[in-house]
């Protein structure tokens, strides 16, 4: 029994075996709606072992066997800690002059149905990161070395393995005393004149959650974690950009659409829009603004207003999840709000491209092409999830968790915002309208047919073959 699994990639047969070699590849082709958790990745492809967190406190440690390796045609890995069967070849040959065949062939008594989605998303994935990378090498082909805060964060965890698996190198500046050579202490009240040493690019992504009511204390954190620190952060950039070594040319903070304000009617909002009203968009307009000794410094400054992220692993979906497959989902309110939503993948590439891309400078909505209302987003949902979504949320329901305020800002919010500036640079999104986004994310991906020997299965907006055996 098991599961033999192919497809082609539009990358050359090297290049997609070295992919798979680098930091965060399997993070990267860890599904996300599966509930495991990457706790160490393999040192190496020929006997090292990756360590996966499962649920009750179990390991998944999947063993590299020296036999099976062969560069760059296969590796292979075996589970040694738990009482089942698995062995997955991972096997790459040349399929033309750019292009490569990936087939995962898999020895185990689990059933093949259970592993499809599984394995349909992996190869998505790869085809998606390989196609991502390609065109980020054409806005620069340099490996670059990036000091990051909020590394370990639902988006920063994500990132992290995106840039290493694309060839960079990322240094985390963590609030805790370093466990690893490769991370740097960083004081946010007091950043080491030293911190941004030998750095080409800083991403600035830690804050405080916005979630829960809206309370004096909570608006206090949530102001006091992003103005200061991104200030004193940008102070430090300048410093090293003056300094003897002046290598840093790049800085990217986290910023929000919440600048908009919560309910701009019909407006178009893009990023020469003006600011809106609001507690949110007060902050973010500071918050903003404090990058402004980077920017002085002649460092090309980049703030990524993010959207509404989506991913099973957190954020507005992964609580939406439970009541949506409980058949107990619904809109919110009217519905009629505006949705400007974004898939965690594309949000990532994102924020490859602000730290690559030498025009881009300033604000960027970083927000899918196609907004939702609330709506169409609540019957999407229940569709890919094949669930009804018959029974509206009613507009107390919010104000009880978040308070009226929170309620207004976050839950109520109607932003119909438009990533204008990566439009017109041709920016490339991997999953522009929400159905796809969402197929991707649960692995629900559409049947295309059986001929008796395989069925052939899509997957969204990667344009590459896929074939189940």
């Amino acid at each position: 029994m098991g599961l033999t699994y192919s497809s082609v990639v539009n990358a050359g047969h090297e290049e997609v075996f070295s992919w798979h070699a680098r930091p965060g590849a399997i993070k990267r082709l860890t599904p996300p709606w599966l509930p495991v958790q990457v706790l160490d990745e393999a040192d190496s492809l020929r006997d090292g072992r990756a360590v996966l967190g499962l649920p009750g406190g179990l390991r998944w440690i999947a063993a590299h066997q020296p036999e099976g390796y062969d560069p760059p045609n296969a590796f292979t890995d075996s589970l040694t800690s738990l009482p089942l069967l698995w062995r997955h070849d991972h096997r790459f040959s040349p399929a033309g002059e750019t292009a490569t065949l990936v087939t995962d062939l898999v020895e185990t008594p689990l059933p093949a149905r259970v592993l499809r989605s599984v394995f349909a998303y992996r190869h998505s994935q790869l085809a998606a990161d390989l196609a991502a990378l390609a065109r980020a090498r054409q806005l620069s082909p340099d490996s670059l070395t990036i000091a990051m805060t909020g590394a370990s964060g639902l988006i920063g965890s994500a990132l992290r393995a995106l840039l290493t698996t694309s060839g960079h190198r990322v240094i985390p500046l963590v609030r805790r005393p370093p466990r690893h050579a490769g991370e740097r202490y960083w004081r946010p009240e007091d950043p080491a004149p030293e911190l941004l040493d030998g750095v080409d690019a800083v991403i600035h992504l830690a804050g405080a959650s916005i979630g829960g009511r809206f309370t004096p204390e909570r608006k206090m954190r949530i102001r006091d974690s992003r103005i200061l620190p991104t200030r004193l952060l940008a102070e430090r950039a300048a410093q090293a950009r003056d300094g003897a070594d002046p290598r840093l040319k790049t800085f990217v903070t986290a910023s929000a659409i919440g600048i908009y304000g919560p309910d701009r009617g019909e407006e178009v909002l893009t990023e020469t829009s003006s600011r809106g009203d609001g507690f949110l968009a007060d902050v973010v307009m500071d918050w903003e603004d404090a990058t402004a000794p980077a920017e002085a410094a002649g460092i090309r400054t980049v703030q990524v207003r993010t959207g509404i992220v989506q991913t099973p692993r957190g954020g507005m979906l992964r609580l939406l999840c439970p009541p949506f497959e409980a058949g107990l989902g619904g809109r919110l309110g009217t519905g009629k709000q505006w949705l400007a939503w974004i898939a965690l993948d594309d949000l990532l590439d994102i924020y490859l491209r602000a730290v690559l891309d030498r025009d881009l400078s300033g604000p960027v909505n970083a927000v899918a092409p196609e907004p939702a209302r609330e709506a169409d987003y609540a019957r999407t949902l229940a569709s890919v999830l094949h669930r009804p979504a018959v029974l509206p949320v009613p507009g107390f329901g919010p104000r009880l968790l978040l308070g009226d305020e929170g309620a207004r800002e976050i839950a109520e919010a109607s932003q119909h915002v438009l990533p204008a500036r990566l439009i017109r640079a041709g920016h490339r999104f991997r999953q522009p309208e929400l159905e796809g986004a969402l197929r991707h994310m649960f692995g629900h991906f559409d049947r295309k047919g059986s001929d008796g020997h395989r069925d052939r299965l899509s997957a969204p907006a990667c344009g590459y073959v896929v074939y189940e055996h």
